[in-house]
Formats: C-alpha cells, sequence, structure tokens
C-alpha cells in the first residue's frame, strides 16, 4: 500500500477543476485558473513519482489502482506537457476569443473539457483493472469530440464527427477484445471483478487459454491502436488535429497517442506470457513499420501546417509500436525514451505552429512565411523543434532513434532499410516545408497578446538534455519498465 494523498490528488484535482470551470468558465480569470490546477496535477504526480522511486511498484485502495516505473513516469510526462498546454493556451485562446473564434460558452467548454480529458488519461495510465481502463479510454475519446468541435465550424463538426465515428469503432473492438480477455481470466482467477485486475493476469498470464489470448490481442491491438493512430486505423487523426484548437493538438499528439500505446504494452505483456510465440511483437513491428513509411510518404503532399505535423505524429508512433515489437531491453528502452522526447518536442512545435498560424491567420503553408521576421522565437522555436524532431544531434530524439536503429540491424536487418527511408522522406518533407516557413520575405504584423514562448523552450531544453544525459532516476524507470515489457 502507498499514501493515497498524492494519487487521490493526482486524480481528484483534474476531476474537480473541470467542474469548477465549468462554473466560472465565462470568467475573465479562468485561463489563470486552469494554468493552476494543472500546476497542481503536476505537483501531485512529482510527488507520486517521488513515491514510486523510494519504495517500488505499490498497490492503492486494494488493488484498484497500481504503480509502477512503467505508468509513473507516464504519469509524470502527461502532468507537465498538461500543465505547460494550459500556460500556452492562455495568450492563444484569448486571440482566438478576441478574432470572435472563440465565444464565451464555448470558452467554457474549453477549460472544463480540457481537465476532464486530463483526467480520463491519468485514470488510464493508474487504474489496475482493465474494464476501467477502457472505461477511461472511452472517456478520453468522448472528452476530445468535444474539444476538436468547440469552434463549430462545419470542417471541425466535420473532423470531430469522423473522429467519434473512427475510435467509436476501435473502441468497440477494444472492449470486444477485454471480454474475451476476461474470459480467459475466467478459468484461472474465477468470475469476479479481481479478473480483470491487470496485476492478478499478469500473475497467472502463462496459464491463460492462449486460443482466446491470441484473439484478444488482435481486439485491443486494433482497438486501442486506433487510438494510437496506426496505419491504416490513422485517417481521423489528421483532421482532428487540423480542426481543433492547437492546444488541443499538443496533447492529442503529445499526451493522448502515448497513452493509447501504454494500453497496448500492458495488453501485450499478458499476450506474451500466454502465447510464448512471438505474434504479439511480429504484430506490433508490422503495424509499426508500415506505420512509419505511409506517414512519412504523406507527409509530402500535406499543404496544412497542422496536418503536416499530425503526420509526423503518425510516422513516431510507428517508429515506437515496432520498437516495442522488437522487444527486448534496448529496443524497449529505446521506444520509451522516444515516447518521452517525442511527447516534449511535438508539444513545442504544435505551440510554435499556433502562434505562426494565428499571425499569418491561415493554416496553409504557403500563406506562412518569414517568421524569423516577424517573431524570432516563434521561428526560431519552429526551427529547432523540426530539427530536434526529425533526430538531428544532440537532440534525444538522435538518440532513440539510433537505438532503434542499431537494434534494428541486430534483430531484424531486413526492416532496417525501410526504417532509413522512412526516416529520410520524412526529414525531406518536413526540413523544406520548416525552411519556407521560417525564412523569407513577409507582411505578418505581431499578435495582439504576447506569445507564451517557454514552454517551447523548456521542451526543447529537456529534449537537448535527455539527448546526451539521462538522470539516473529515469534510467531506473526506463530500465524497470523495459524489463517487465521486453524481457
Amino acid at each position: 500500500m502507498i499514501d493515497l494523498h498524492a494519487l487521490l490528488m493526482v486524480l481528484c484535482i483534474p476531476a474537480i477543476a473541470g467542474g469548477c470551470l465549468a462554473l466560472v468558465g465565462q470568467r475573465s480569470f479562468a485561463p489563470e485558473l486552469n494554468v493552476a490546477f494543472s500546476f497542481l496535477t503536476f505537483c501531485a504526480s512529482v510527488v507520486l513519482a517521488w513515491q514510486t522511486v523510494a519504495h517500488g511498484p505499490m498497490f492503492a485502495l486494494g488493488k484498484l489502482f497500481f504503480v509502477d516505473p512503467l505508468n509513473v513516469f507516464l504519469v509524470a510526462l502527461t502532468a507537465f506537457i498538461g500543465w505547460t498546454t494550459s500556460l500556452f493556451s492562455r495568450p492563444y485562446m484569448r486571440i482566438e476569443r478576441d478574432r470572435g473564434k472563440m465565444t464565451g460558452e464555448r470558452m467554457r467548454l474549453y477549460h472544463s473539457m480540457y481537465q476532464f480529458f486530463i483526467f480520463a488519461m491519468l485514470l488510464a495510465l493508474l487504474t489496475n483493472n482493465m474494464g476501467i481502463l477502457w472505461v477511461a479510454m472511452e472517456a478520453a475519446t468522448l472528452a476530445t469530440v468535444l474539444l476538436v468541435s468547440v469552434y463549430r465550424t462545419a470542417a471541425s463538426l466535420e473532423a470531430a464527427w469522423k473522429y467519434f465515428i473512427l475510435c467509436g469503432v476501435g473502441i468497440a473492438q477494444a472492449l470486444f477484445g477485454t471480454i474475451l480477455l476476461y474470459l480467459a481470466a475466467n478459468r484461472q482467477l474465477g468470475g469476479n471483478v479481481d479478473a480483470l485486475l491487470w496485476s492478478n493476469l499478469n500473475a497467472v498470464k502463462g496459464s491463460l487459454d492462449p486460443t482466446i489470448m491470441s484473439l484478444a490481442f488482435v481486439f485491443l491491438l486494433i482497438g486501442y491502436g486506433t487510438k494510437v493512430g496506426l496505419v491504416p486505423m490513422h485517417n481521423w487523426l489528421p483532421d482532428a488535429h487540423a480542426e481543433g484548437p492547437t492546444p488541443i493538438s499538443a496533447v492529442l499528439s503529445g499526451l493522448l497517442l502515448n497513452v493509447a500505446l501504454y494500453a497496448v504494452l500492458r495488453c501485450k505483456v499478458l499476450a506474451d506470457g500466454a502465447l510464448q510465440n512471438g505474434m504479439p511483437g511480429r504484430l506490433l513491428v508490422g503495424f509499426g513499420l508500415i506505420s512509419a513509411l505511409v506517414a512519412s510518404f504523406s507527409l509530402f503532399r500535406q499543404k496544412d501546417v497542422k496536418r503536416l505535423f499530425s503526420y509526423s505524429s503518425i510516422e513516431h508512433m510507428g517508429l515506437m509500436t515496432f520498437a516495442f515489437g522488437l522487444g527486448g531491453p534496448i529496443a524497449t528502452f529505446a521506444a520509451l525514451l522516444h515516447m518521452t522526447v517525442h511527447s516534449l518536442v511535438k508539444s513545442a512545435i504544435f505551440f510554435t505552429v499556433g502562434h505562426a498560424v494565428q499571425k499569418a491567420g491561415s493554416q496553409a503553408i504557403d500563406d506562412i512565411r518569414g517568421l524569423l521576421r516577424v517573431s524570432p522565437t516563434v521561428g526560431w522555436g519552429m526551427m529547432l523543434g523540426a530539427l530536434a524532431i526529425l533526430g538531428m544531434p544532440p537532440f534525444g530524439v538522435f538518440a532513440s532513434e539510433f537505438l532503434i536503429l542499431t537494434t534494428a540491424m541486430n534483430k531484424l536487418p531486413w526492416a532496417t532499410p525501410f526504417l532509413l527511408l522512412a526516416l529520410a522522406v520524412a526529414f525531406a518533407a518536413i526540413f523544406a516545408r520548416v525552411q519556407e516557413m521560417v525564412f523569407g520575405e513577409t507582411t505578418l504584423k505581431p499578435l495582439e497578446h504576447s506569445p507564451a514562448l517557454l514552454p517551447v523552450f523548456v521542451h526543447l531544453g529537456i529534449a537537448l538534455i535527455l539527448g546526451v544525459y539521462i538522470p539516473p532516476y529515469l534510467a531506473t524507470w526506463y530500465r524497470q519498465a523495459a524489463t517487465m515489457i521486453g524481457g
């Protein structure tokens, strides 16, 4: 058992915040209140992480919640990016309101759903019950639908509807997979609620029925893989990123995709133990490689800057999925590192994209020019972010991609050329577009409110540090999680 205070604070603060912001959402201080609640959630997550480092994996409220090295660093990362995104959204959403895109009621909806969205993701990460995990992922889906459609334009409503339909179908597949998981557990643990506790399933995974578990994993992979954005279940992601508010694009790419992949990994651990034939890993390798290739070549066709970086997110989630499929301590360590630095860098990129789009009054890449002249900090932030996400040393993405490639050379030599091709194509497509946006002549004018760019350089600074030095406690988390996932 652990001290419940930190865990309950991590979950209760965003839940209470959602209710409070629903009541005061039209007040002028609502953005500051959103930042304050997000900061408190982050502080609670740091305390929870410290407890886990000090005492190791722990249960809470019986076995309803489970904290271990795999989920606690994701909890801290989610809370941190949730806080920095709330800082970014203060001036961003005020400009949107001043320009008539947001009303008081829409601001109320935005702030309250933002906190409920964070709460749903944290619940998904911390729960020990596979059924509650599914419920939390569905709650995150519903919150995101409302956030994507908040502008109430035809395009945003269409994107939200597509997101709801595709992810609804996907989450239904995950529900069926969860039912099959319960069926397999029922024979070993008996027909009670404890049969869906992940820790109980993990203890008896070697004796679970292989036939049922193979079917369950396929449905769970397709279901949660839809939320990850794996090809061919990825079509919702570019539209949702392009039409929703940019802060939501940042948390979708930086956080929700991670949480969905986390759900896949929990299922993979159980399936590996039951099947003992490597099938789950091969499925992840296949989906990951196809996703990276398709997303990379899709980059060349993009004319919308937010769609461009949404396809980049699909590519990087494909790389992570591929690495987790390879298995083993090195590839899994690399995938966890990549998960961290991608979240930091991609959210920073969307922060700069948001301000660039507001300056240009358009999301079309051809309309965004000369960012260095209009706002050097936005221009340099976008250029450095692009270099970081493309794997230029010494940023952390380079370190993680290097480990993934070298492990692939050793374990799956045939896949290495495809990975290199995906990375080269993505580099050419993104670098060419970003160079056009950052440099050149422009007539753009400064924004009405000063942009919040501190989160951009904080994120990029952390990604840079992780490329040259990984703190011992973080490396310990990665190694322990890698041992659990990859064997």
